[in-house]
This record gives C-alpha cells, sequence and structure tokens, in this order.
C-alpha cells in the first residue's frame, strides 16, 4: 500500500515543545519562536540551546508533545544527571 499525502502531512506535523523555568530570549530569534512547537526535532533542539544565554546555568528542554518525552536537556552546571 503506497502511503497517501495525508497520511505523510500528519506524520510531520509540528509534535516538538520548547520548555524552560528561565525566561526564553534569543538576540536573533523572534519572540514568538519560543511559543511555538516545532515539526523538527533536531530545529527545536537548536532553537533551544540557541534561546539562553549560559546552557551551563539554565535548563531548557525539548519535549515530544505527543509522548511527552524529554528528547533534549541543558543541565546546569553542578546537577549531575
Amino acid at each position: 500500500m503506497v502511503p497517501h499525502f495525508n497520511e505523510v502531512f500528519i506524520m510531520t506535523s509540528a509534535q516538538y515543545r520548547i520548555e524552560s523555568r528561565c525566561p526564553l530570549m534569543g538576540s536573533l530569534l523572534p519572540p514568538a519562536t519560543f511559543k511555538q512547537d516545532y515539526a523538527n526535532c533536531s530545529l527545536a533542539v537548536a532553537v533551544a540551546v540557541k534561546s539562553v544565554a549560559d546552557p551551563t546555568r539554565q535548563q531548557v528542554r525539548v519535549v515530544h508533545v505527543p509522548s511527552g518525552e524529554i528528547v533534549f536537556q541543558t543541565t546546569p552546571f553542578g546537577q549531575g544527571l
């Protein structure tokens, strides 16, 4: 069976969210960047890392929305895994 376009489109819908307890801000990124979900995990991780001033002191994570699984997370220095 050949997949239909609609099935492929559904699979690529936005399903990754950036979360943090710290204020998210990036001088190169528009403010709306932090309120949207991403279809691409790699893009969400890249934006998350760029969204904190110091990833060694601020925690930011990327969550797979459908499952709630944390797919990426920075760990502030001194807070071991």
